[in-house]
């Protein structure tokens, strides 16, 4: 049976990115994570497996207590790789997430006040540099801001300037039709 239209539902008719009237019970980031985001989790994989052949050399020699010391930093360096990918805005029906390294905030639509970009100082890759740029704005209702986490000099949009302003907006238009 041909199926010609696409449905409401599908992600794939909407250019891949869900429309905002088609929410979705899972948990989505509206945007896909940047170059800087995948190089340098590429290279801290690159460092695990390294680990886990010289665990496998330790074990070879008779080093068993080296070889768990080695695949013990590789798992750890694997599942701080493995978070550093989830940092970001996730978006579901259910409302908004911000997921830092360390930490998780979850809002539910009701709680959230507003969202939109600002023109302010901006970390240059997390680094304690700052230059002038945009950031997403995420206001609590009670009035108080999350902690900035989508800029347009962050992991995932620096030197993408037109993929911030796209994020951006799908977040806001979540926003607005959910919120």
């Amino acid at each position: 049976m041909q199926h010609d239209e696409p449905d409401e539902h599908d992600e794939y008719a909407s250019g891949g990115r869900p429309l905002p009237h088609a929410a979705q019970e899972r948990w989505m980031r509206p945007y896909r994570p940047g170059p800087w985001r995948v190089g340098i989790a590429a290279l801290a994989l690159m460092l695990a497996s390294y680990l886990m052949f010289a665990a496998l050399i330790m074990v070879a020699a008779t080093s068993v207590q080296g070889a768990g010391l080695c695949l013990g930093l590789a798992v750890l360096v694997i599942v701080a790789t493995l978070r550093l990918l989830r940092v970001g805005v996730w978006l579901s029906r259910k409302g908004l997430r911000q997921v830092t390294f360390f930490s998780t905030v979850t809002l539910p639509w009701r709680q959230v006040a507003g969202v939109r970009t600002a023109q302010q100082p901006v970390k240059v890759l997390g680094m304690p540099r700052t230059v002038q740029g945009q950031a997403l704005v995420i206001v609590r209702r009670g009035g108080d801001p999350l902690r900035t986490l989508v800029t347009d000099h962050n992991a995932d949009f620096l030197g993408r300037v037109e993929a911030f302003d796209i994020a951006a907006d799908a977040i806001e238009g979540w926003a607005a039709e959910l919120g």
